[in-house]
Protein backbone atom coordinates (compact mmCIF):
# COMPACT_ATOMS: atom_id res chain seq x y z
CA UNK A 1 0.00 0.00 0.00
CA UNK A 2 1.28 3.24 -1.15
CA UNK A 3 0.62 6.62 1.22
CA UNK A 4 0.06 10.16 -1.12
CA UNK A 5 -0.73 13.18 1.10
CA UNK A 6 -1.83 16.76 -0.11
CA UNK A 7 -1.65 19.67 1.45
CA UNK A 8 -3.54 22.79 1.09
CA UNK A 9 -2.90 26.38 3.35
CA UNK A 10 -5.71 27.88 4.55
CA UNK A 11 -4.58 30.96 3.01
CA UNK A 12 -5.40 29.73 -0.24
CA UNK A 13 -2.41 28.93 -1.41
CA UNK A 14 -0.51 25.10 -2.40
CA UNK A 15 -1.23 22.11 -3.76
CA UNK A 16 -4.37 20.88 -6.38
CA UNK A 17 -4.28 17.11 -4.84
CA UNK A 18 -5.06 14.73 -7.32
CA UNK A 19 -6.04 12.55 -4.67
CA UNK A 20 -8.41 13.67 -1.60
CA UNK A 21 -9.72 11.28 1.02
CA UNK A 22 -10.17 11.91 4.83
CA UNK A 23 -9.21 14.94 6.56
CA UNK A 24 -6.81 15.57 9.13
CA UNK A 25 -5.00 19.19 10.30
CA UNK A 26 -1.65 20.37 10.49
CA UNK A 27 -0.01 23.60 11.72
CA UNK A 28 2.86 25.41 11.33
CA UNK A 29 4.01 29.09 13.61
CA UNK A 30 1.64 30.82 10.77
CA UNK A 31 -1.46 28.93 9.25
CA UNK A 32 -3.46 26.60 9.75
CA UNK A 33 -3.05 23.93 7.13
CA UNK A 34 -5.50 21.35 6.27
CA UNK A 35 -4.03 17.87 4.58
CA UNK A 36 -5.80 15.33 2.93
CA UNK A 37 -4.48 11.71 3.46
CA UNK A 38 -5.68 8.43 1.70
CA UNK A 39 -3.73 5.11 1.51
CA UNK A 40 -4.20 3.83 -2.14
CA UNK A 41 -4.02 0.05 -2.87
CA UNK A 42 -3.77 -1.66 -6.12
CA UNK A 43 -6.99 -0.89 -7.24
CA UNK A 44 -9.16 1.98 -5.35
CA UNK A 45 -8.30 4.93 -2.68
CA UNK A 46 -9.98 3.97 0.54
CA UNK A 47 -11.05 6.71 2.28
CA UNK A 48 -9.90 6.96 6.23
CA UNK A 49 -11.33 8.11 9.08
CA UNK A 50 -10.12 11.83 10.11
CA UNK A 51 -7.45 12.05 11.90
CA UNK A 52 -4.78 15.11 13.25
CA UNK A 53 -1.56 16.43 12.91
CA UNK A 54 1.31 18.52 14.37
CA UNK A 55 3.01 20.33 11.72
CA UNK A 56 6.16 22.91 11.80
CA UNK A 57 8.09 24.87 10.02
CA UNK A 58 11.68 23.49 9.31
CA UNK A 59 14.65 26.25 9.41
CA UNK A 60 15.00 24.72 5.87
CA UNK A 61 11.57 24.30 4.84
CA UNK A 62 10.92 28.17 6.00
CA UNK A 63 12.20 28.68 1.83
CA UNK A 64 10.69 25.60 -0.14
CA UNK A 65 7.34 25.21 1.98
CA UNK A 66 7.85 21.75 3.06
CA UNK A 67 6.75 20.64 6.45
CA UNK A 68 7.75 18.18 9.04
CA UNK A 69 5.35 16.78 11.29
CA UNK A 70 3.93 14.42 13.47
CA UNK A 71 0.72 12.73 13.62
CA UNK A 72 -1.30 12.76 17.07
CA UNK A 73 -1.40 9.44 18.52
CA UNK A 74 -5.13 8.01 17.78
CA UNK A 75 -5.17 7.51 22.09
CA UNK A 76 -4.56 11.02 22.72
CA UNK A 77 -6.76 12.18 19.78
CA UNK A 78 -9.84 10.00 21.14
CA UNK A 79 -9.88 11.42 24.58
CA UNK A 80 -9.60 14.86 23.27
CA UNK A 81 -12.45 13.91 21.59
CA UNK A 82 -14.10 13.01 24.78
CA UNK A 83 -12.80 15.97 26.79
CA UNK A 84 -14.67 18.42 24.16
CA UNK A 85 -17.95 16.58 24.18
CA UNK A 86 -17.98 17.37 28.34
CA UNK A 87 -16.94 20.61 27.73
CA UNK A 88 -19.96 20.82 25.31
CA UNK A 89 -22.26 19.03 27.66
CA UNK A 90 -21.36 20.88 30.35
CA UNK A 91 -22.42 24.22 28.45
CA UNK A 92 -25.52 23.38 26.94
CA UNK A 93 -26.95 21.97 30.05
CA UNK A 94 -25.89 24.99 31.49
CA UNK A 95 -27.87 26.94 28.67
CA UNK A 96 -31.32 24.95 30.42
CA UNK A 97 -30.73 21.33 28.46
CA UNK A 98 -31.85 18.50 30.12
CA UNK A 99 -29.16 15.63 30.28
CA UNK A 100 -31.48 13.59 27.47
CA UNK A 101 -31.27 16.49 25.01
CA UNK A 102 -27.46 17.41 25.47
CA UNK A 103 -26.34 14.13 25.01
CA UNK A 104 -28.79 13.73 21.70
CA UNK A 105 -27.00 17.02 20.47
CA UNK A 106 -23.69 15.81 20.94
CA UNK A 107 -24.46 12.10 19.44
CA UNK A 108 -25.18 14.56 15.95
CA UNK A 109 -22.67 16.74 16.55
CA UNK A 110 -19.03 14.72 15.26
CA UNK A 111 -18.03 17.30 13.03
CA UNK A 112 -18.43 19.96 15.45
CA UNK A 113 -16.48 17.87 17.91
CA UNK A 114 -13.84 17.15 15.75
CA UNK A 115 -13.89 21.28 14.89
CA UNK A 116 -13.25 21.88 18.60
CA UNK A 117 -10.14 19.65 19.20
CA UNK A 118 -8.83 21.24 15.72
CA UNK A 119 -9.25 24.65 18.10
CA UNK A 120 -7.60 23.16 20.20
CA UNK A 121 -4.85 22.00 18.05
CA UNK A 122 -4.49 25.58 16.66
CA UNK A 123 -4.37 27.57 19.90
CA UNK A 124 -1.78 25.26 21.56
CA UNK A 125 0.35 24.53 18.90
CA UNK A 126 3.51 24.96 20.81
CA UNK A 127 2.26 22.63 23.28
CA UNK A 128 1.70 19.80 20.86
CA UNK A 129 5.22 20.80 19.06
CA UNK A 130 7.30 19.78 22.44
CA UNK A 131 4.97 16.82 22.75
CA UNK A 132 2.65 17.96 25.67
CA UNK A 133 -0.51 16.93 26.45
CA UNK A 134 -3.36 19.73 27.25
CA UNK A 135 -4.71 19.20 30.99
CA UNK A 136 -8.55 19.21 31.35
CA UNK A 137 -8.48 22.86 32.41
CA UNK A 138 -6.30 24.15 29.83
CA UNK A 139 -9.10 22.29 27.51
CA UNK A 140 -11.81 24.23 29.19
CA UNK A 141 -10.56 27.27 29.01
CA UNK A 142 -9.63 27.43 25.33
CA UNK A 143 -13.05 26.11 24.43
CA UNK A 144 -15.66 27.76 26.92
CA UNK A 145 -14.76 31.19 25.55
CA UNK A 146 -15.16 30.19 22.19
CA UNK A 147 -18.98 28.52 22.45
CA UNK A 148 -19.70 31.82 24.40
CA UNK A 149 -18.94 33.66 21.54
CA UNK A 150 -21.11 31.40 19.61
CA UNK A 151 -23.89 31.70 22.22
CA UNK A 152 -23.76 35.26 21.67
CA UNK A 153 -23.35 35.14 17.87
CA UNK A 154 -26.24 32.55 17.42
CA UNK A 155 -28.48 32.77 20.44
CA UNK A 156 -31.56 29.71 20.70
CA UNK A 157 -30.59 28.13 17.77
CA UNK A 158 -26.92 27.64 18.92
CA UNK A 159 -27.82 24.01 19.12
CA UNK A 160 -28.68 23.83 15.40
CA UNK A 161 -25.25 25.47 14.93
CA UNK A 162 -23.70 22.77 16.27
CA UNK A 163 -25.61 19.98 15.06
CA UNK A 164 -25.48 21.23 11.07
CA UNK A 165 -22.12 22.13 11.54
CA UNK A 166 -20.21 22.85 8.97
CA UNK A 167 -23.46 24.16 6.63
CA UNK A 168 -24.92 27.25 8.33
CA UNK A 169 -28.36 26.76 10.19
CA UNK A 170 -31.52 27.97 8.27
CA UNK A 171 -32.70 30.60 11.45
CA UNK A 172 -36.58 29.44 11.23
CA UNK A 173 -39.81 31.83 12.14
CA UNK A 174 -41.32 31.05 14.93
CA UNK A 175 -44.42 30.54 14.62
CA UNK A 176 -47.40 32.57 16.13
CA UNK A 177 -48.66 30.15 18.56
CA UNK A 178 -50.77 32.77 21.64
CA UNK A 179 -49.94 36.37 21.80
CA UNK A 180 -46.21 36.85 24.03
CA UNK A 181 -47.80 38.65 27.25
CA UNK A 182 -44.12 38.53 28.13
CA UNK A 183 -40.51 40.06 26.72
CA UNK A 184 -38.94 37.46 27.65
CA UNK A 185 -40.71 35.29 25.04
CA UNK A 186 -39.97 37.58 22.14
CA UNK A 187 -36.61 35.53 21.62
CA UNK A 188 -36.16 33.25 18.78
CA UNK A 189 -36.40 29.57 19.21
CA UNK A 190 -34.98 26.85 17.19
CA UNK A 191 -36.46 24.36 15.56
CA UNK A 192 -36.35 21.73 18.54
CA UNK A 193 -37.82 24.23 20.93
CA UNK A 194 -40.52 25.41 18.40
CA UNK A 195 -41.93 22.14 17.93
CA UNK A 196 -41.71 21.35 21.63
CA UNK A 197 -43.48 24.64 23.00
CA UNK A 198 -45.97 24.22 20.39
CA UNK A 199 -47.15 21.42 21.67
CA UNK A 200 -48.32 23.45 24.69
CA UNK A 201 -51.22 25.15 21.73
CA UNK A 202 -52.01 21.84 19.89
CA UNK A 203 -54.97 20.28 20.64
CA UNK A 204 -55.83 16.65 21.44
CA UNK A 205 -58.17 13.98 19.09
CA UNK A 206 -60.73 15.32 21.04
CA UNK A 207 -60.00 18.59 19.94
CA UNK A 208 -59.10 20.43 23.05
CA UNK A 209 -56.11 20.77 24.15
CA UNK A 210 -53.65 18.27 25.37
CA UNK A 211 -54.25 16.48 29.08
CA UNK A 212 -51.80 17.74 30.86
CA UNK A 213 -52.06 21.43 29.87
CA UNK A 214 -55.84 21.39 30.82
CA UNK A 215 -54.35 19.95 34.19
CA UNK A 216 -52.06 22.55 34.72
CA UNK A 217 -54.82 25.17 33.91
CA UNK A 218 -57.43 24.33 35.45
CA UNK A 219 -56.36 22.18 38.29
CA UNK A 220 -52.89 23.80 39.17
CA UNK A 221 -53.72 27.60 38.17
CA UNK A 222 -51.00 28.13 35.46
CA UNK A 223 -51.27 29.72 32.17
CA UNK A 224 -50.13 28.95 28.89
CA UNK A 225 -47.62 31.89 29.48
CA UNK A 226 -46.35 29.92 32.30
CA UNK A 227 -46.15 26.49 30.74
CA UNK A 228 -44.56 27.81 27.79
CA UNK A 229 -41.93 29.08 29.74
CA UNK A 230 -41.11 25.97 31.50
CA UNK A 231 -41.17 23.90 27.99
CA UNK A 232 -38.60 26.52 26.57
CA UNK A 233 -36.33 25.72 29.25
CA UNK A 234 -37.39 21.85 29.98
CA UNK A 235 -38.76 20.67 27.15
CA UNK A 236 -39.36 16.77 28.38
CA UNK A 237 -42.32 18.81 30.36
CA UNK A 238 -44.91 18.72 28.32
CA UNK A 239 -44.64 15.21 27.19
CA UNK A 240 -45.05 14.42 30.95
CA UNK A 241 -48.75 12.52 31.43
CA UNK A 242 -51.61 13.81 33.91
CA UNK A 243 -51.92 10.35 35.97
CA UNK A 244 -48.20 9.36 35.57
CA UNK A 245 -46.10 12.48 36.77
CA UNK A 246 -47.78 15.41 36.93
CA UNK A 247 -50.99 14.84 39.32
CA UNK A 248 -49.17 12.39 41.35
CA UNK A 249 -46.56 15.15 42.38
CA UNK A 250 -48.78 17.69 43.04
CA UNK A 251 -51.00 15.89 44.99
CA UNK A 252 -48.29 14.75 47.12
CA UNK A 253 -46.99 18.39 47.80
CA UNK A 254 -50.28 19.69 48.90
CA UNK A 255 -50.82 16.76 51.42
CA UNK A 256 -47.77 18.03 52.61
CA UNK A 257 -49.19 21.61 53.34
CA UNK A 258 -47.87 22.98 50.47
CA UNK A 259 -50.44 25.76 49.24
CA UNK A 260 -52.08 25.52 45.83
CA UNK A 261 -50.97 28.80 44.64
CA UNK A 262 -47.49 27.83 45.48
CA UNK A 263 -47.15 25.18 43.31
CA UNK A 264 -46.93 26.67 39.95
CA UNK A 265 -43.64 28.14 41.35
CA UNK A 266 -41.87 25.26 42.97
CA UNK A 267 -43.25 24.19 38.73
CA UNK A 268 -41.47 27.40 37.50
CA UNK A 269 -38.31 26.37 39.44
CA UNK A 270 -38.19 22.80 39.77
CA UNK A 271 -40.61 21.25 36.86
CA UNK A 272 -38.08 17.61 37.05
CA UNK A 273 -40.10 16.90 40.21
CA UNK A 274 -42.82 15.85 37.80
CA UNK A 275 -40.43 13.42 36.54
CA UNK A 276 -38.89 11.41 39.80
CA UNK A 277 -40.54 9.07 41.27
CA UNK A 278 -42.38 9.44 44.46
CA UNK A 279 -42.04 5.93 45.89
CA UNK A 280 -38.43 5.10 44.59
CA UNK A 281 -37.27 8.96 44.81
CA UNK A 282 -38.93 11.88 46.42
CA UNK A 283 -40.25 10.08 49.60
CA UNK A 284 -36.82 7.66 50.04
CA UNK A 285 -34.75 11.25 49.78
CA UNK A 286 -37.39 13.23 52.02
CA UNK A 287 -36.57 10.65 55.20
CA UNK A 288 -33.09 10.77 54.44
CA UNK A 289 -33.08 14.10 54.68
CA UNK A 290 -35.50 13.95 57.72
CA UNK A 291 -32.77 11.98 59.26
CA UNK A 292 -30.25 14.09 58.92
CA UNK A 293 -32.01 17.01 60.07
CA UNK A 294 -35.20 18.40 58.02
CA UNK A 295 -38.11 19.50 60.33
CA UNK A 296 -40.61 16.87 58.91
CA UNK A 297 -43.33 19.67 59.95
CA UNK A 298 -41.79 22.51 57.65
CA UNK A 299 -41.79 20.26 54.38
CA UNK A 300 -44.03 22.50 52.79
CA UNK A 301 -42.10 25.87 53.41
CA UNK A 302 -38.30 24.14 52.59
CA UNK A 303 -39.48 22.92 48.92
CA UNK A 304 -41.18 26.23 48.49
CA UNK A 305 -38.07 27.77 49.17
CA UNK A 306 -35.70 25.12 47.34
CA UNK A 307 -37.49 22.58 45.71
CA UNK A 308 -34.35 21.39 43.86
CA UNK A 309 -33.24 19.33 47.24
CA UNK A 310 -35.33 17.07 46.46
CA UNK A 311 -33.49 15.98 42.89
CA UNK A 312 -29.66 16.20 44.59
CA UNK A 313 -28.15 13.11 45.06
CA UNK A 314 -27.67 11.34 48.95
CA UNK A 315 -23.35 11.67 48.48
CA UNK A 316 -23.96 15.05 47.53
CA UNK A 317 -26.13 16.25 50.58
CA UNK A 318 -24.02 13.79 52.93
CA UNK A 319 -20.87 15.84 51.79
CA UNK A 320 -22.31 19.09 52.74
CA UNK A 321 -23.84 17.71 55.71
CA UNK A 322 -20.33 16.26 56.74
CA UNK A 323 -19.17 19.77 56.03
CA UNK A 324 -21.28 21.61 58.19
CA UNK A 325 -20.33 19.47 61.44
CA UNK A 326 -16.65 19.59 60.25
CA UNK A 327 -17.17 23.31 60.86
CA UNK A 328 -18.43 22.13 64.52
CA UNK A 329 -21.96 23.01 63.87
CA UNK A 330 -24.56 21.03 66.11
CA UNK A 331 -26.91 18.50 65.07
CA UNK A 332 -30.15 21.38 66.31
CA UNK A 333 -28.17 23.63 63.98
CA UNK A 334 -27.40 21.81 60.86
CA UNK A 335 -31.29 20.71 61.09
CA UNK A 336 -32.12 24.35 61.40
CA UNK A 337 -29.90 25.26 58.38
CA UNK A 338 -31.33 22.55 55.93
CA UNK A 339 -34.62 23.98 56.73
CA UNK A 340 -34.09 27.40 56.90
CA UNK A 341 -31.66 27.43 54.00
CA UNK A 342 -31.57 24.63 52.09
CA UNK A 343 -29.97 25.71 48.94
CA UNK A 344 -26.38 25.33 50.60
CA UNK A 345 -26.64 22.07 49.53
CA UNK A 346 -26.22 23.46 45.70
CA UNK A 347 -23.30 24.97 46.92
CA UNK A 348 -19.53 22.89 45.96
CA UNK A 349 -18.05 22.05 49.17
CA UNK A 350 -14.65 22.00 47.76
CA UNK A 351 -15.21 25.00 45.16
CA UNK A 352 -17.09 27.32 47.56
CA UNK A 353 -17.90 26.53 51.11
CA UNK A 354 -14.59 25.36 52.48
CA UNK A 355 -12.45 28.00 50.68
CA UNK A 356 -15.41 30.90 52.19
CA UNK A 357 -14.99 29.27 55.46
CA UNK A 358 -11.21 29.62 55.22
CA UNK A 359 -11.44 33.43 54.43
CA UNK A 360 -13.72 33.88 57.30
CA UNK A 361 -11.51 32.10 59.78
CA UNK A 362 -8.51 33.84 57.99
CA UNK A 363 -9.99 37.35 59.67
CA UNK A 364 -11.13 35.77 62.69
CA UNK A 365 -14.47 35.17 62.12
CA UNK A 366 -16.01 31.90 63.99
CA UNK A 367 -17.14 29.97 61.13
CA UNK A 368 -20.01 27.78 62.77
CA UNK A 369 -21.65 31.32 64.00
CA UNK A 370 -21.74 32.95 60.68
CA UNK A 371 -22.91 29.54 58.83
CA UNK A 372 -25.74 29.24 62.03
CA UNK A 373 -27.29 32.76 60.86
CA UNK A 374 -26.17 33.52 57.28
CA UNK A 375 -25.42 30.62 55.70
CA UNK A 376 -26.46 32.65 52.08
CA UNK A 377 -23.15 34.07 52.68
CA UNK A 378 -21.14 30.58 51.77
CA UNK A 379 -22.92 30.96 47.90
CA UNK A 380 -21.26 34.24 47.07
CA UNK A 381 -18.02 35.10 45.45
CA UNK A 382 -14.75 35.05 47.59
CA UNK A 383 -13.23 37.63 45.14
CA UNK A 384 -16.58 39.12 43.45
CA UNK A 385 -18.26 39.87 47.04
CA UNK A 386 -16.79 38.80 50.12
CA UNK A 387 -13.25 40.66 49.80
CA UNK A 388 -14.58 43.94 48.63
CA UNK A 389 -16.90 43.98 51.54
CA UNK A 390 -14.11 43.70 53.81
CA UNK A 391 -11.59 46.31 51.90
CA UNK A 392 -14.97 48.32 52.28
CA UNK A 393 -15.29 49.07 55.63
CA UNK A 394 -11.25 48.70 56.12
CA UNK A 395 -10.98 52.04 53.83
CA UNK A 396 -13.58 53.84 55.93
CA UNK A 397 -11.31 53.23 59.06
CA UNK A 398 -12.61 50.16 60.61
CA UNK A 399 -10.09 47.99 62.21
CA UNK A 400 -10.31 44.16 61.30
CA UNK A 401 -11.36 43.21 64.46
CA UNK A 402 -14.51 45.85 64.11
CA UNK A 403 -14.95 44.02 60.95
CA UNK A 404 -15.15 40.74 62.92
CA UNK A 405 -17.39 42.48 65.47
CA UNK A 406 -20.23 43.65 62.55
CA UNK A 407 -19.98 40.20 61.03
CA UNK A 408 -21.19 38.84 64.10
CA UNK A 409 -23.71 40.69 64.54
CA UNK A 410 -24.83 40.87 61.48
CA UNK A 411 -24.35 37.48 59.28
CA UNK A 412 -25.73 38.67 56.27
CA UNK A 413 -23.84 41.69 56.21
CA UNK A 414 -21.92 40.22 53.29
CA UNK A 415 -25.01 39.35 50.93
CA UNK A 416 -25.44 43.03 50.86
CA UNK A 417 -24.82 44.69 47.42
CA UNK A 418 -22.04 46.88 47.62
CA UNK A 419 -22.67 49.77 45.06
CA UNK A 420 -26.48 49.51 45.66
CA UNK A 421 -26.51 49.29 49.36
CA UNK A 422 -23.59 49.61 51.38
CA UNK A 423 -22.23 52.97 49.58
CA UNK A 424 -25.87 54.84 49.43
CA UNK A 425 -26.46 53.80 53.22
CA UNK A 426 -22.87 54.92 54.00
CA UNK A 427 -22.86 58.09 52.82
CA UNK A 428 -26.00 59.36 54.13
CA UNK A 429 -25.00 57.80 57.35
CA UNK A 430 -22.35 60.44 57.44
CA UNK A 431 -25.11 63.28 57.48
CA UNK A 432 -26.24 61.84 60.44
CA UNK A 433 -23.61 64.06 62.78
CA UNK A 434 -25.15 62.64 65.96
CA UNK A 435 -24.10 59.37 65.33
CA UNK A 436 -20.20 58.35 65.99
CA UNK A 437 -18.46 55.65 63.49
CA UNK A 438 -18.60 53.13 66.36
CA UNK A 439 -22.16 53.29 66.21
CA UNK A 440 -22.30 51.07 63.20
CA UNK A 441 -19.96 48.76 64.56
CA UNK A 442 -22.96 48.28 68.22
CA UNK A 443 -24.97 48.01 65.10
CA UNK A 444 -24.72 46.73 61.84
CA UNK A 445 -28.04 45.82 60.89
CA UNK A 446 -28.65 49.45 59.71
CA UNK A 447 -27.56 48.02 56.58
CA UNK A 448 -30.86 46.00 56.25
CA UNK A 449 -32.98 48.56 56.75
CA UNK A 450 -34.44 50.24 53.53
CA UNK A 451 -32.62 53.72 53.35
CA UNK A 452 -35.80 55.28 51.30
CA UNK A 453 -39.08 54.07 53.07
CA UNK A 454 -37.19 53.39 56.78
CA UNK A 455 -33.85 55.01 57.59
CA UNK A 456 -34.25 58.48 56.10
CA UNK A 457 -38.28 58.71 56.76
CA UNK A 458 -37.71 58.19 60.52
CA UNK A 459 -34.49 59.75 60.72
CA UNK A 460 -36.33 63.26 59.77
CA UNK A 461 -38.83 62.55 62.38
CA UNK A 462 -36.47 62.12 65.20
CA UNK A 463 -34.78 65.42 64.20
CA UNK A 464 -37.65 67.34 63.95
CA UNK A 465 -38.57 66.29 67.19
CA UNK A 466 -35.61 67.15 69.11
CA UNK A 467 -35.42 63.62 70.40
CA UNK A 468 -31.71 61.93 70.27
CA UNK A 469 -32.44 58.26 70.05
CA UNK A 470 -29.45 54.98 69.58
CA UNK A 471 -29.29 54.09 66.15
CA UNK A 472 -30.75 50.55 67.24
CA UNK A 473 -33.81 52.69 68.98
CA UNK A 474 -34.23 54.34 65.26
CA UNK A 475 -34.68 51.44 63.20
CA UNK A 476 -35.46 48.44 65.37
CA UNK A 477 -38.71 50.13 66.96
CA UNK A 478 -41.90 49.13 65.08
CA UNK A 479 -43.83 52.27 64.23
CA UNK A 480 -45.88 51.99 66.79
CA UNK A 481 -43.46 51.10 69.38
CA UNK A 482 -41.62 54.01 67.94
CA UNK A 483 -44.58 56.62 68.11
CA UNK A 484 -44.29 55.73 72.05
CA UNK A 485 -40.84 55.87 73.09
CA UNK A 486 -40.89 59.90 71.50
CA UNK A 487 -43.76 60.60 72.58
CA UNK A 488 -42.51 59.34 76.21
CA UNK A 489 -39.15 61.29 76.04
CA UNK A 490 -41.14 64.47 74.53
CA UNK A 491 -43.76 64.50 77.78
CA UNK A 492 -40.26 63.86 80.25
CA UNK A 493 -38.54 67.07 77.83
CA UNK A 494 -41.52 68.94 78.87
CA UNK A 495 -42.00 67.96 82.57
CA UNK A 496 -38.31 68.76 82.60
CA UNK A 497 -38.68 72.11 81.20
CA UNK A 498 -41.39 72.96 83.95
CA UNK A 499 -39.20 71.37 86.61
CA UNK A 500 -36.33 73.89 85.63
CA UNK A 501 -38.55 76.86 85.58
CA UNK A 502 -39.95 76.38 88.88
CA UNK A 503 -36.71 75.72 90.27
CA UNK A 504 -35.48 79.35 88.25
CA UNK A 505 -39.40 80.91 90.00
CA UNK A 506 -37.87 79.71 93.69
CA UNK A 507 -34.50 81.10 92.68
CA UNK A 508 -35.53 84.62 92.20
CA UNK A 509 -38.10 84.47 95.20
CA UNK A 510 -35.42 83.84 97.53
CA UNK A 511 -32.99 86.69 96.63
CA UNK A 512 -36.05 89.57 96.30
CA UNK A 513 -36.41 91.77 99.49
Amino acid sequence: MTAFHAVQSSTGSGFNPRIHCGNALIFDSKHEVSVQLCFRGSHACSPMKPFFCRAKYSADSAMDGSFSFRVVSPTLLAAEKEEAKAVLTLFLKKQGLSNVVAARTINKSDLFIEHLVSRLHSIHKSRYLVGRELTTLEIREALVPYLESLLKEHGDILVDVVESFPDPPVRKKLQQLAPATSPTHSRPLNGKKQKTVSRVYESGSSGNLRPNVIYLMEEVGMNLDQIKGIARRFPAFVYYSVEGKIKPVVEFLLDLGVSKSDIPVILKKRPQLCGISLTDNLIPTMAYLEKLGVDKKQWAKVIYRFPALLTYSRSKVKATIDFLYEMGLSSDSVSKILTRSPSIISYSVEDKLRPTAGYFRSIGVDVSVLLHRSPQTFGLSIEGNIKPVTEFFLEKGYSIEEVKTMISRCGTLYTFSLTENLIPKWEFFLTMEEYPKTELVKFPQYFGYSLEERIKPRYKLVKESGISLLLNQLLSLSGQDLEKLLQRKLERASLTEVDEAVDCNNDREDVEP
